[in-house]
């Protein structure tokens, strides 16, 4: 059965209407859904919320001041004197809809059913269990601010305005979800943005029809995608309120989820998973120095291993000086079963450390690398040089700065080691340029995958490759159609 989404208009009697909201609220049944029998100023008034999200001392400052009316002072308009004068509170609305009474104080807010008004006030008083802003693991910078983005939207947007105090800054709210009713804000720059992708994405959200969003952003991002067989992730996610601020004076739009610390950016090319604000937390030549080690770790963990895979296979690709490359010994099992071995190895290895309790994590490190490691290479599962190569693409692997960029490219590493077992040179190169040609094919909402490289910019590129000065950066991107292109 569907939740229901038809407007209920409010009754005309007060009991039909305390009676609808206590059935559809579950109170009786469920502990945490309260309501409260009260009379004031000689008036029947019914007060619902949920325990642990109403602000109770805002709620007994109200109730004290309505205690004190007298009936006469609610003459002749009830509902204007409450709201003008006698509720002193910020966040005051009515809704003549029972059912969007009851999703607001699902979300928190309060309502109250006044006897002889056919509105309800909905009091916004709630408050939401939250852990305080701490610096993102994923995103650590050696200087800058420490502090990241939480669970609760309203804490996100606060710290996104702390950072970006232009008045064309749009916060626009969105419900998504039939059951969960899950809050969604989509933020840009009105005088910078793109209106036809702000107007795409918000589209694109208003279309989403689902039950509710139990994995908030993530489920969101396929909605808006739709490329379930695409490993490559076509919107960039960030924890840090300065990055997301970065992204916003470029002409991006943020999407920001109720229940997850992670704001999505839209559009997010290949090069934009490949940045971090490390580079420019330090001097532009050091910023710089840290971007080409980056993409050579990127490259490294994407091509090294199926290439030494080859070189290792077929010897006579080897140049006399590089003769040392490949396995000196020829053991039991084949060098494309030991690298996959490792490959699921590692992968298991990952998975068991976000399974294993902070404490524990450090140990089961060393046994798997020390204990089975060494057990593996002296009962002749795996090679010393195996063991090297897998390490150094792992490492290469964790230096990507997005994490399910990494996880892409490691797919990928595997596809291009099966093509070239299965065909050699040319399964190799084959495979490079089926990739290259499947991510020039992709577009984050219109935007080319791999701009500005393909399709070349100049100007783009420098900045691509070269982490430039600050003051020199006066220009934003163009495949991002700002309305003011210049900063």
């Amino acid at each position: 059965m569907g939740y229901k989404k038809n407007k209920q208009p409010v009754f005309n009697n007060f009991t039909d209407n305390i009676e609808y909201m206590k059935k559809e609220l579950g109170v009786g049944e469920s502990f945490d859904a309260i309501h409260l029998d009260l009379n004031y100023a000689e008036r029947d008034m019914g007060l619902f919320l949920i325990d642990g999200f109403a602000k109770d001392k805002i709620l007994h400052f109200l109730m004290k001041l309505l205690a004190d009316l007298e009936p006469e002072q609610l003459e002749p308009d009830p509902l204007l004197k409450l709201m003008r004068t006698y509720l002193p509170y910020i966040e005051l609305s009515t809704e003549d809809d029972l059912d969007k009474t009851v999703f607001w104080v699902l979300s928190g807010a309060s309502a109250l059913v006044v006897d002889g008004i056919d509105k309800i006030i909905i009091i916004d008083a709630r408050t939401y269990p939250v852990r305080t802003p701490s610096e993102p693991d994923l995103e650590r910078v050696t200087r800058g601010s420490r502090d990241g983005y939480v669970e609760t939207i309203v804490f996100n947007t606060a710290l996104t305005r702390r950072r970006v105090r232009d008045p064309s800054l749009r916060m626009e709210y969105m419900s998504i979800g039939r059951r969960s009713q899950t809050d969604i804000c989509v933020s840009y720059l009105k005088d910078i943005a793109d209106p036809d992708i702000v107007k795409q994405i918000k589209s694109s959200l208003e279309k989403i029809d689902t039950d509710g969003l139990p994995m908030a952003d993530k489920t969101v991002e396929e909605y808006l995608t739709g490329r379930g067989w695409n490993p490559y992730p076509t919107v960039r996610y960030t924890e840090r309120p300065d990055t997301a601020a970065v992204h916003l004076y470029e002409g991006h739009v943020l999407i920001m989820v109720d229940g997850s610390p992670s704001v999505i950016i839209t559009p997010a090319t290949f090069w934009h998973h490949m940045q971090h604000a490390e580079e420019y937390r330090q001097r532009p030549v050091v910023g710089a120095y840290f971007r080409f080690v980056r993409f050579f770790a990127v490259f490294i963990s994407l091509f090294l291993l199926p290439l030494w895979y080859l070189f290792a296979e077929q010897q006579s690709l080897l140049p006399e000086a590089l003769s040392f490359i490949g396995p000196k010994e020829v053991l039991a099992v084949s060098l494309l079963v030991q690298l996959l071995l490792v490959e699921v190895g590692m992968d298991i290895l990952r998975m068991a450390t976000i399974h294993t309790s902070s404490a524990m994590a450090t140990s089961l490190g060393l046994i798997s690398a020390v204990v089975i490691g060494q057990v593996a290479v002296e009962v002749g599962v795996l090679s010393n040089e195996v063991i090297f190569y897998i390490a150094l693409v792992a490492i290469c692997t964790y230096a990507t700065p997005s994490y399910e960029l990494g996880l892409a490219n490691r797919i990928s590493r595997i596809a291009f080691l099966l093509a070239t077992a299965a065909f050699g040179v040319l399964g190799y190169v084959g495979g490079i340029a089926l990739w290259t040609i499947l991510l020039t094919r992709l577009n984050s909402l219109g935007v080319p995958y791999l701009w500005p490289i393909i399709p070349f910019s100049y100007r783009a590129s420098r900045d691509v490759f070269y982490r430039a000065p600050m003051p020199a950066k006066n220009r934003r991107p163009k495949a991002l159609h700002p309305e003011d292109p210049d900063r």
